[in-house]
């Protein structure tokens, strides 16, 4: 397994992993927190972001569809498509250096420092991989720490792509003000005590 010698990115990366990992044979067609997309579209849409972020590091492919317009179809299992592209990610990642100024990234405002380009590629992971869990009934792989950690490049990126990237910003609930995981997916837009609707 290759690692990006980033701590954050290296932990997010672990988290979409065994959210990815956890996932049962039947549950790609689950609803998720992102309304219109199924489990398998989210998979595909975060493989796809990872890809992107290498391919503006090194130059090399980027993802093979829009990750913004998702099919859920794809060849092979779900471990292996995303497993290529985080280790693109992370080889990518393992070349820039602390403390860099300009480092490319998909998104504007298309170069950042490195700390939060780096941060950007494990804020997209992380999120991700928690919509994929609760989707499929697994335990928040948003662990405290990690969302603290994140908060910084969220309070950088997320404004200017409202609408996009991003939903409106929610109100965590009284209970949930001071824990770092439901204030962080409340300021990008997502409820955490979501649950699959009962159908």
């Amino acid at each position: 397994m290759i690692t990006s010698k980033w701590d954050l990115l290296d932990q997010a990366h672990a988290a979409l992993r065994s959210a990815v990992d956890g996932m049962p044979a039947d549950g790609g067609n689950a609803p998720t927190p992102c309304a219109q997309w199924n489990v398998s579209q989210v998979l595909q849409h975060a493989a796809g972001d990872q890809l992107a972020y290498a391919s503006r590091l090194t130059g090399g492919p980027g993802p093979t569809e829009d990750p913004f317009a998702p099919t859920g179809v794809f060849s092979g299992t779900a471990a292996k498509l995303l497993e290529g592209a985080l280790e693109a990610a992370a080889e990518a990642f393992a070349g820039v250096a602390p403390g860099a100024t300009e480092v490319a990234v998909p998104l504007p405002p298309f170069s950042v420092t490195a700390e939060i380009a780096v941060g950007a590629a494990a804020l997209d992971a992380a999120v991700h991989a928690w919509d994929i869990a609760v989707a499929t009934g697994q335990p928040s792989p948003l662990s405290p720490a990690l969302a603290a950690a994140l908060r910084p490049t969220a309070d950088f990126l997320a404004e200017p792509l409202r609408g996009f990237a991003f939903g409106p910003a929610l109100t965590p609930a009284p209970d949930q003000a001071t824990d770092p995981a439901a204030s962080l997916l409340a300021y990008l837009g997502r409820n955490a005590d979501w649950t699959p609707p009962v159908v």
